[in-house]
């Protein structure tokens, strides 16, 4: 639902006018995120500045602009936890650009640059975080050791993505379905009652097993186990007719034995 009715006339159209020079050109470190519905509420991500304890963090925060603005000054609060003297728990700032100095005639660019600046030097006598500003006076390393940590843990790095990377991951898992949808079609139309060869683990049972038979002296050929295949998706079983084959082996054998008690 817009709000923008909230604002005047002429106000919109001067917002309208600077946010757009905000995102055509952008201060340094400062990257402000447009909502054509309510210029009411402003937000921006500010990148820690490089040789502070805020180094390669980025801080969302949001402006507030009352329905007498510019007369009175915009609210600023921080929406990404941070250890600072001049920023309260709750992440309202404390500025004199946003206090007894204000200007009807400053822009939403002073104001956001005067933020960042803030983020360089400190005003502890003026704190509203008293342990940030108690502890800077007093032992400034460890008061940056706390403002790292709080910037590891809440802030999260600037990412420079790839240009063409979502369109490349959409193609890729169109491949994926496409492939999943052609092996689907082919498992359908295989026929139920063919016949499906399972390779066992063992190597052995892929050969057929012989059997050597001895009679009278003579080698005789060997007998071919046969070999048995599954239908219907049964897995294939080897089996040696072992019973069958002992008995042709007696039988040689008896033969064998008339035939040598002929010749006594």
């Amino acid at each position: 639902m817009a709000t923008n009715e909230n604002l005047p006339p002429n106000v919109i159209k001067q917002l309208a006018k600077e946010l757009k020079s905000l995102d055509e050109s952008p201060p340094e470190g400062i990257q402000v995120g447009l909502n054509d519905d309510d210029f009411s509420i402003i937000y921006a991500d500010i990148e820690g500045p490089a040789g502070t304890p805020y180094e390669n963090g980025v801080f969302h925060m949001k402006l507030l602009l009352s329905k007498d603005f510019p007369r009175s000054p915009p609210k600023g609060y921080f929406l990404t936890k941070i250890f600072h003297p001049n920023i309260a728990t709750n992440g309202e700032i404390c500025v004199n650009t946003l206090k007894k100095d204000w200007n009807p005639s400053l822009g939403l660019r002073h104001v956001l640059i005067v933020v960042r600046c803030l983020l360089i030097e400190p005003f502890p006598e003026s704190a509203l975080n008293e342990q940030a500003g108690k502890m800077l006076l007093e032992n400034y390393e460890e008061y940056a050791r706390h403002a790292r940590l709080y910037t590891g843990i809440h802030t999260k790095p600037k990412h420079k993505f790839k240009t063409g990377a979502i369109s490349e991951s959409t193609t890729a898992l169109n491949v994926d379905q496409t492939n999943t949808l052609t092996l689907n079609a082919d498992q359908k139309n295989t026929a139920p009652g063919a016949a499906l060869l399972v390779i066992s683990a063992s190597p052995s049972l892929l050969a057929p097993s012989t059997v050597t038979t001895r009679g009278n002296g003579q080698d005789q050929p060997p007998v071919v186990a046969p070999m048995e295949t599954g239908v219907g998706g049964s897995a294939t079983t080897v089996r040696k007719e072992g019973g069958l084959t002992k008995a042709q082996a007696e039988k040689k054998k008896i033969d064998a034995r008339k035939k040598s008690l002929k010749r006594l």
